[in-house]
């Protein structure tokens, strides 16, 4: 399978580094022979990069190759990365991103382009940068009516604030800290005045409550205005002060989002978050309350996901292809066999065309690799259809001479449940 990466930061570099240091293991679990980055979208030079031969500035390379059938988007932003995963999406390319702004703002329309052309879309990174969430919340927890998510969705200021909490610090202090160890853009707005968390919690309640949910409709507020006296004051109250983003569906079927500081009473599962972590509380009516804890960013915490929406889309690929072929042989072959039963009357190896047929009706091919499952289906087809050669040109036998031993084996069929 030919990868194409689109943006070479932080997190594009991850991605890279991790399909290499990794590359056994990750086409062992996905099932393929081979896992190989083919191109590397960066406008910046890196004709000195050990990997220089996969460089390039133009993005066409990626679109017009047809051996790249997923694409990874790690440049952020909405222009142009909103453009290339559009035209990749219709081009008939898988594509995988990290980009919670790009999610967030047009994550319903790229879902529905990707549909329309029968390849994924996947995002799992977008939110919780290294912890699985998109995956749990629509399949380990699919069964339930989720009543709230909340959490702790932003690292760089949950760093600010466990420095103003546990050293003291002012809050300017505490962001030339988050800075100096790589925590903080140079420009930090995105994060210290809650933007980054509000794409975040607009993601999660689209995913919990089937409504979209755009980061202009969340009412948010960020950190810039906590002060140190604000940290005092929770601690007398018995809790620390953190930064919620928070989605509930009220009574009358609206969504309510939020982000903003919160008071968090000690004792709470999310008071005790500190540093870098992030943690999302999802409160369903069947399993009430669970917490998905874990770094939220970093290169190789969020090339983690990033990587994993690859082996997934692979995993996925592969089993709707292996179970269509799967059925397809299953078919052809009950065909020939009621074809050589009707006309040839000879049905003595009936009883494993019907025990191939009971396994697939209870639902164990999954189970079994394709190519065991074939030798099964084929032995049955094979050999009805010989027996129906021998029978039509070989045995001048009529059918009433071979009744009884038909009558036989129907029986025999028909305690299998056939």
């Amino acid at each position: 399978m030919q990868v194409a990466v689109m943006g070479f930061g932080t997190v594009g570099s991850g991605v890279v580094e991790l399909i290499l240091k990794n590359k056994k293991s990750i086409e062992e679990r996905c099932g393929q022979k081979s896992l190989d980055v083919k191109h590397i979208l960066d406008i910046r030079d890196f004709s000195s990069h050990q990997l220089a031969n996969l460089f390039t500035k133009d993005f066409n390379d990626i679109l017009n190759d047809k051996d790249v059938e997923i694409v990874v988007e790690t440049m952020g932003g909405l222009n142009p990365a909103f453009d290339f995963v559009s035209k990749c999406l219709e081009a008939g390319k898988s594509v995988v991103t990290s980009n919670k702004e790009l999610v967030a703002a047009k994550g319903y329309e790229l879902l529905e382009l990707a549909k329309k052309n029968n390849v994924n879309f996947l995002f799992e990174a977008s939110v919780g940068g290294g912890i699985p969430i998109i995956r749990p919340i629509n399949q380990c927890l699919a069964a339930n009516e989720f009543l709230e998510v909340a959490g702790i969705l932003n690292g760089t200021t949950n760093f600010i604030l466990t420095k103003m909490i546990d050293d003291g610090m002012d809050f300017d202090e505490a962001l030339k800290i988050a800075q100096a160890n790589g925590y903080a853009e140079r420009d930090p707005s995105a994060d210290i005045l809650g933007h980054d968390a509000a794409r975040k919690i607009c993601i999660l309640a689209s995913l919990c409550f089937g409504k979209h949910v755009y980061p202009d409709e969340v009412q948010t507020e960020g950190i810039t205005n906590i002060a140190s006296e604000d940290v005092e004051y929770a601690k007398v109250w018995g809790g620390v002060i953190k930064l919620i983003g928070r989605a509930k569906k009220l009574s009358s079927g609206k969504i309510s989002a939020t982000v903003g500081p919160c008071l968090i009473k000690n004792g709470c599962q999310l008071a005790s978050v500190s540093d870098v972590f992030n943690a999302i509380l999802v409160r369903g009516d069947a399993v009430g309350d669970t917490v998905f804890y874990g770094r939220g960013a970093g290169k190789f915490p969020t090339a983690s996901a990033v990587v994993a929406d690859v082996i997934d889309y692979q995993l996925y690929k592969t089993g709707i292809k292996n179970e269509s072929a799967v059925y397809a042989v299953y078919t052809f072959c009950r065909k020939l066999g009621q074809t050589a039963a009707d006309y040839g009357g000879l049905v003595l190896l009936g009883k494993i065309g019907y025990e191939a047929e009971t396994m697939a009706n209870a639902g164990f091919v999954p189970g079994i690799s394709e190519g065991i499952l074939t030798v099964c289906t084929l032995i049955p087809a094979i050999t009805y259809t010989l027996v129906f050669i021998l029978y039509k040109f070989f045995y001048p036998l009529t059918k009433e001479k071979l009744e009884p031993v038909y009558e036989y084996v129907r029986k025999n069929n028909e305690s299998l449940g056939a």
